[in-house]
């Protein structure tokens, strides 16, 4: 899924608000984190996902929008843990979303892949359903006219700039820190 111009325009948007929230909150570094092996994903996870998400879309925007959030972050944590082993995997997102079902991947990837604690989940459910809620609502404000071309770039654009917060989330979790290069 190469970016066109318009995507990238999106992505700005999306990645300015997502930043100023997430750092607020102390849950990603003032550098974002250079992950080119969970870059790669991208384009295969995103085709597989955007099936889902936008079946998903009219009536859970937010769980469509949230959940590649999560699907970053478990990406993230099996980088890792194993990437010898998850590397070779087709499709990391399908792999995810058949341990369950697409409802329920936001509860495996909590609880059988981020191994998080109930307090530890019910935060991070908080913590991904506001970057979902604040993504939603950007993506509201852009004005563009439903299935229109223009539409599909800044749902993609979302999705992108969502998974890759997800990576630097987890990475941040996981101990890793990005600092900036004097």
């Amino acid at each position: 899924m190469k970016p066109n111009i318009n995507t990238l325009k999106f992505e700005l948007i999306f990645k300015k608000d997502l930043n100023e929230y997430l750092r607020s909150h102390d849950k990603v570094d003032e550098r974002f984190p250079e992950a080119p092996d969970l870059e790669e994903l991208w384009d295969n996870i995103a085709q597989a996902y955007l099936l889902d998400a936008m079946r998903e879309f009219n009536d859970y925007p937010t769980v469509a929008l949230g959940w590649i959030m999560y699907v970053g972050m478990a990406v993230a944590k099996y980088w890792d843990e194993d990437w010898e082993v998850y590397s070779k995997v087709e499709n990391l997102y399908v792999y995810l979303r058949d341990k369950t079902d697409f409802d329920h991947t936001d509860d495996y990837i909590r609880e059988k892949v981020l191994l998080l604690s109930k307090a530890e989940a019910d935060d991070l459910e908080r913590l991904v359903g506001e970057c979902a809620a604040r993504t939603y609502s950007q993506l509201r404000r852009l004005h563009v006219g439903p299935s229109t071309p223009e539409a599909y770039h800044a749902f993609v654009a979302a999705l992108h700039q969502l998974y890759l917060f997800g990576v630097a989330v987890e990475l941040k979790a996981l101990g890793y820190r990005m600092t900036a290069i004097n």
